[in-house]
């Protein structure tokens, strides 16, 4: 969980801050549809550029501007450089002072988390709010392309782009004649919940040459027992959560006692870090060669 009390804004601090930044606000720019299909006019080549969540600072920085991002959330914290950059609020609750006081020419939201009453507030003050909503696996390469455009690094777009797609390719072209084994990802420790068939996971899953155990479960993240675990007999087990340290080792220990589980019985438990297994951002081609790692180790992902 992300730490709360971010700092509440004043009526007359945010009336202040508002004035302010109409009186220095420029009216021209490109008009682009964000992921919401929301007219948004951007300053051309933003200099002044706050990101609400933490794939967007990745994406950001991968196109190599740093020196343009002026804010971002509290678990931004990757790359390291995003660690000295002001702090705007948690994912979910966000400082609209502390936004507007940073003088933004660009704020980078995402529909998964930001609020619509933030995007709508931001709007009206006059500041340029461009939404993301990747949902699927292609979409994070489209992610990249749209970023690209509006901040003015389509050629670090396509690059970048490039560079993730032939990893991608390289991955698939070594699993294509693989076995595929069974997987049950474990996203957490309490409750169990796992990945069901519209979820990125299941896609990464199968992108690696596995098959996921409940890939044909309509609900995203499923509560399961180990009884239900039991009757699917998975290959692999793969645990994913925010949180680390002794955990993990206390939880592959209490799957040991399941030896009629294939993976148990074979020693196939694994921990995946879920930085790079759940967010959307370019990182997720580095999650992907890690769960190749892991359901084919034959191969040479290691």
């Amino acid at each position: 969980m992300e730490r709360q009390g971010v700092r509440q804004v004043t009526t007359a601090g945010l009336c202040g801050l508002l004035v302010l930044f109409f009186l220095s606000s420029v009216v021209d720019g490109a008009t682009y549809l964000d992921d919401l299909g929301r007219s948004v006019t951007i300053d051309e080549h933003p200099q002044r550029i706050v990101s609400l969540a933490p794939n967007i600072t990745e994406t950001l920085f991968a196109l190599g501007l740093e020196r343009q991002i002026v804010g971002v959330t509290l678990f931004s914290t990757y790359p390291a450089g995003a660690r000295e950059k002001p702090r705007v609020g948690s994912f979910v609750n966000l400082s609209l002072e502390r936004i507007v006081a940073l003088s933004p020419d660009l704020v980078v939201g995402t529909a998964n988390g930001t609020r619509k009453e933030t995007v709508l507030q931001l709007e009206r003050m006059g500041i340029a709010t461009y939404v993301i909503h990747p949902r699927e696996f292609e979409d994070i390469f489209v992610m990249i392309e749209n970023l690209g455009e509006i901040t003015g690094r389509v050629d670090a777009a396509d690059r970048l782009v490039d560079g993730l797609r032939r990893r991608v390719d390289r991955v698939h072209a070594l699993t294509k004649e693989m076995d595929r084994p069974r997987v049950f990802l474990q996203l957490g420790i309490a409750p169990l919940v796992s990945v069901g068939k519209d979820t990125i996971h299941s896609r990464l899953i199968v992108l690696a040459g596995g098959v996921n155990v409940f890939g044909d479960v309509e609900i995203a993240y499923p509560r399961v027992s180990i009884e239900k675990v039991m009757t699917k007999k998975p290959d692999i087990i793969i645990i994913t959560a925010m949180r680390r340290g002794g955990e993990f080792a206390r939880e592959r220990k209490k799957w040991k006692q399941w030896t009629d589980i294939p993976a148990v019985r074979n020693g196939r438990i694994h921990v995946i870090d879920s930085d790079v297994a759940d967010r959307f951002s370019p990182r997720i081609v580095d999650g992907l060669e890690a769960l190749t790692g892991i359901i084919h180790p034959e191969g040479t992902m290691q």
